[in-house]
């Protein structure tokens, strides 16, 4: 692979912020895999965030780069699987399966798109050091003749109709907003970008704990629930985000609700061995593939109010952050009904052609 951009190269980063900022070029945010391209001929890799190799785990998009975009490229941009209801970011882990028959299987059952959105290499010249909005006009010139399953990123510099993605993209599956200075070079490994994501609150039920590495007195995290309509206490996440000395105090605070798994809602995890079911499978460990599932039960009397950004089915799609202890909530009340429902958006209303014909 001769190019003038050379893997492996870390994707520039945003630097979250309450507001839309003025003066900027404006994307939807996409909820996948980042991901940036080399292209030389048929020599094809895709980057990821942590520089680990994503090209093995999605054969369609291989043929697709070879296919679609210009003979030497380096293209940065978003791996997502599209459906129907909108992007299915659980389907998406799925894809990355050691077994090379089940990759092929995943790629025509749950097939995977990409959305570019930065040109840091064309042919011999390299990008990087040029404003973006340079970037962004020859992206578009580049990818003209794409089609499906490559796309091209909305964007735009009308700050109202920024303002109005994020409020309706939401419903598609989005993250929100992040704003480009269309002076701004690409800095690989650098905030040097804007994203607006949207910040609620839910009161949850803290269920259970894990310690945490340190020692057997002090908790890792707390297993956060949320009770269903037919009465069942859904898991939905984990905190963990704690101080060392804060931790230490919940420890010994919490001790008094510590029971066993006989009348808890949880009583799957009394064997390690025993399977769970399918609303609690890889609860509080599917940001962290691997992790044991065993953890402390806790009756369910105490209710902590937590900060999540969106829901991703039953349960919080990123880590909600601590915000309050709720001594006055009665825990049978946190339930789904207080969370907010984004109004439904089709992706295809967004980008037209992205996931399945």
């Amino acid at each position: 692979m001769m190019l003038p951009v050379l893997p492996p190269i870390r994707p520039m980063l945003s630097k979250a912020v309450t507001s839309i900022p003025d003066g900027a070029s404006y994307e939807p945010k996409w909820d996948g895999f980042r991901s940036i391209w080399f292209k030389d001929g048929d020599d094809v890799q895709f980057g990821s965030r942590n520089e680990r190799p994503l090209t093995r785990y999605f054969p369609e998009l291989v043929e697709a780069a070879i296919a679609e975009l210009p003979e030497r490229c380096v293209v940065d941009g978003e791996i997502v699987v599209a459906t129907d209801d909108g992007l299915d970011f659980d389907a998406l882990q799925l894809r990355m399966h050691p077994a090379a028959s089940r990759v092929r299987l995943l790629a025509e059952q749950t097939p995977a798109s990409f959305i570019a959105f930065d040109l840091l290499a064309l042919g011999d010249d390299d990008w990087t050091a040029r404003p973006f909005a340079e970037r962004r006009a020859a992206l578009v010139d580049a990818l003209a003749g794409c089609a499906p399953p490559i796309h091209l990123t909305p964007a735009t510099t009308d700050i109202h109709l920024a303002h109005r993605w994020f409020d309706e993209f939401e419903g598609a599956g989005l993250d929100g907003v992040v704003a480009k200075p269309l002076d701004g070079t690409y800095q690989p490994d650098k905030r040097a970008m804007f994203k607006v994501k949207h910040q609620r609150t839910a009161d949850c039920v803290v269920a259970g704990y894990r310690l945490h590495k340190s020692g057997d007195d002090a908790i890792g995290s707390l297993m956060l629930g949320l009770y269903r309509d037919d009465g069942a206490l859904a898991s939905v996440g984990v905190i963990g985000a704690f101080p060392m000395a804060t931790r230490r105090q919940l420890f010994a605070e919490l001790q008094p609700l510590v029971t066993d798994f006989g009348g808890h809602p949880w009583n799957w995890a009394a064997s390690h061995d025993a399977p769970e079911p399918a609303s609690a499978r890889n609860a509080g460990s599917r940001w962290n593939a691997g992790k044991s599932l065993s953890f402390v039960p806790l009756r369910p009397e105490r209710v902590v109010e937590v900060r999540y950004d969106h829901m991703e089915g039953e349960r919080f799609r990123h880590l909600p952050q601590f915000n309050r202890w709720r001594p006055d909530r009665d825990p049978r009340s946190c339930t789904y009904a207080q969370l907010e429902v984004p109004m439904t958006y089709d992706l295809r209303d967004i980008i037209p052609g992205l996931g399945r014909p």
